[in-house]
């Protein structure tokens, strides 16, 4: 039964990836959507949702430069739908250690597979070409290394660095991975002393395991609680996805649990749908949805900023992030949780696992994991 059903998914995997093997997805059908009116794959998206095709003469000359570089953006990988706005802007997010990723999450449009190389004079070429660009703000993200000792995190921090040397003044967001929990790799990051430190969470806790599986919620979380406790001075970022399945109340205690680790700045968006073999879209998130939980997220869970909007991304606007907000102080998770947890994908990387049950910080009940073991359902210890 295991045999036939990976046989059976082909699942997302992109042709034209340059630095790695890429590999099925896997299915696009989840647990959490079995019973749920989705978005059919051919309805019109809202009037909200609708932006123009970029193409102007700014946006042109930085697809180049990037090009002559050799160097990719999660601008383009992940399909945002501010890149017109953005590259016209002169803004642009860098997506180092390559462009096909360790993970396979289910709503991101990067692709997945095996990593092949490693590019260490990536951060020099990065820092020219924000020189070139005349960057005020940069931000720089990358895929999921799982296979290197340090997820990439000497790569992060040399390109910090590398930037903070050619533009003087220039203010580095990072948007890092989650590094397996590792909180050494943390450290050497913060150590080139990013203006911003973002790592997403994406969804609620119901929905990780499934459409996550390669990470955790509570390591994500509390990586972002670890960094403050290294450094409380160090403004701390996280986004959600919104539309993929989720309830109110999952939201509500994503955002309580977020402000446990004192996370300071909130982006929300609404999931876009990459292609037919990723998870459909649940619903549509209108505008005044979004503007009730950007005044929910400041008002009562206490984020210092949220960025909120169909269209919003951990990027949009974050030069005025980085020089308006100030960080808190630490909260009451300082530790990295679920660090020694194998995430689903660890645990059985080629079965179709389905569900990863851990307690909530301070149970002393153990997790439970449950997938497909031997050609049948198991749901063992």
């Amino acid at each position: 039964m295991q045999k036939t059903l990976l046989e059976s998914s082909r699942g997302y995997a992109p042709g034209g990836k340059d630095t790695g093997l890429v590999k099925p997805k896997g299915d696009s059908n989840i647990r959490a959507h079995e019973g749920l009116d989705t978005v059919p794959p051919r309805a019109r998206k809202p009037e909200w949702l609708r932006v123009r095709s970029p193409g102007g003469p700014e946006y042109l000359r930085l697809k180049s430069l990037m090009r002559s570089q050799a160097l990719h953006t999660v601008c383009e990988e992940a399909g945002c739908p501010n890149i017109g706005e953005c590259w016209e802007a002169g803004t642009a997010t860098f997506m180092i250690l390559g462009d096909v990723c360790t993970r396979a999450c289910k709503y991101c449009a990067v692709a997945h597979g095996l990593p092949t190389e490693l590019d260490l004079e990536e951060p020099v070429r990065v820092a020219e070409t924000v020189r070139a660009m005349e960057l005020e703000h940069v931000v720089i993200t990358s895929v999921n290394r799982d296979e290197l000792s340090d997820g990439g995190a000497a790569i992060y921090a040399e390109t910090i660095t590398r930037v903070h040397d050619a533009v003087p003044g220039c203010s580095v967001e990072v948007l890092i991975p989650d590094f397996k929990g590792d909180e050494d790799a943390l450290r050497v990051v913060m150590e080139a002393k990013p203006a911003i430190l973002g790592h997403n969470l994406e969804t609620v806790e119901r929905l990780h395991p499934d459409v996550r599986p390669g990470g955790r919620y509570w390591r994500s979380i509390s990586f972002l609680g670890a960094a403050k406790q290294i450094d409380p001075s160090q403004l701390t970022k996280t986004g959600i996805i919104l539309g993929m399945g989720e309830e109110a109340d999952e939201i509500r205690q994503a955002l309580s649990d977020l402000r446990e680790a004192s996370v300071d700045i909130l982006t929300l968006g609404q999931y876009l749908r990459p292609s037919m073999q990723h998870i459909p879209v649940a619903r549509w998130v209108s505008p005044t949805e979004f503007d009730d939980w950007k005044r929910e997220g400041e008002e009562h869970f206490g984020f210092k900023h949220v960025e909120a909007g169909p269209l919003v991304r951990s990027s949009y606007h974050a030069k005025e992030q980085a020089r308006e907000v100030e960080a808190g102080a630490p909260g009451r998770i300082q530790r990295v949780l679920e660090a020694d947890i194998p995430a689903l994908a660890e645990v059985l990387p080629d079965s179709y696992l389905v569900q990863i049950e851990i307690a909530r910080p301070g149970s002393s009940d153990s997790g439970a994991i449950i997938g497909w073991k031997d050609g049948a359902f198991d749901g063992g210890n």
